[in-house]
């Protein structure tokens, strides 16, 4: 791993300050959650990270399995004191100096995925309130000068952590209005479903619903071929436990989200400065 990650800074040493790999789950088979996370970091490295190193030249140094030039990490200040996500941080750092984080792609290293839902939980959170005040902070730089590159990271995290969440959160707040509504409604008749169609636009339903069917067909797609770029991976347990993923694991991260934006909220209003971070338990074997 070490090997790869060092070839890659060699091709460019002015450009290439750091180098990260990619990283594997080694408890991939110990239950439901950890197959998921599994399946969500193979589809992140295999597909997203490539695609945006190839396409853009961006990457971002991960919690595990990359290099830093030390002079370089000194020359900006050193790593961010008390960052929940102090490799995200640093990346946009990275990124703003001009220089770039290569990615190794041969590079392989394995680590420990949370075994139990609370562990999981609590690392979700740290990552997901990092990510939001690493953005909230880059914003700035979405409309003045600096690097294209943060930009469009600023602009795609906003997108993901923001517009899409928002967007998702209201989808469900509608879903279950109707729900409850439709329950109500079998003891007192008179209550109507809030979001309906009726049979004057019944085509616009019909829509929304290939909509929905599309989305998760997309879903489906991008995991499988993410599974099928690596060995052992692209199996028929794997696609139904994609599709079970989808309707529980995948919607864990709207919860989390809920409660990171929430806790950073809170913190601005009641002035709370020290943030507390919870290291990740690892399990033994």
């Amino acid at each position: 791993a070490l090997y790869f990650l060092v070839k890659e800074v060699l091709k460019d040493p002015e450009r290439h300050v750091a180098s990260f790999g990619r990283n594997k789950t080694r408890n991939a088979g110990q239950n439901f959650l950890t197959r998921c996370i599994n399946q969500e970091i193979v589809v992140t490295q295999r597909v997203h990270h490539v695609g945006m190193w190839h396409l853009f030249k961006i990457g971002r140094i991960p919690g595990t399995n990359f290099i830093i030039q030390t002079e370089f990490v000194k020359s900006i200040g050193g790593w961010k004191n008390g960052a929940l996500t102090e490799d995200t941080d640093i990346s946009f750092k990275i990124m703003q100096s001009g220089k770039l984080i290569a990615l190794a792609y041969n590079s392989e290293a394995f680590q420990q995925e949370p075994e139990t839902l609370k562990s999981y939980y609590m690392q979700r959170k740290r990552w997901a309130k990092g990510n939001y005040e690493v953005v909230l902070s880059n914003f700035k730089h979405l409309f003045g000068k600096g690097n294209w590159r943060v930009k469009l990271e600023v602009t795609n995290y906003s997108c993901v952590f923001f517009w899409f969440n928002a967007a998702i959160v209201l989808s469900d707040l509608i879903f279950f209005a109707n729900i409850l509504a439709m329950c109500i409604h079998t003891v007192v008749p008179g209550v109507q479903i809030p979001f309906a169609f009726d049979s004057e636009n019944i085509y616009i339903a019909q829509l929304m619903l290939f909509n929905w069917v599309l989305m998760i067909g997309l879903y489906l797609l991008q995991i499988n071929v993410a599974l099928a770029s690596q060995f052992g991976q692209a199996t028929t347990k794997q696609i139904w436990l994609a599709l079970a993923a989808y309707f529980t694991y995948s919607q864990l991260f709207i919860i989390v989200s809920i409660d990171a934006i929430s806790s950073i909220v809170m913190d601005k209003l009641l002035h709370r400065k020290e943030t507390k971070w919870v290291k990740t338990k690892r399990f033994a074997g």
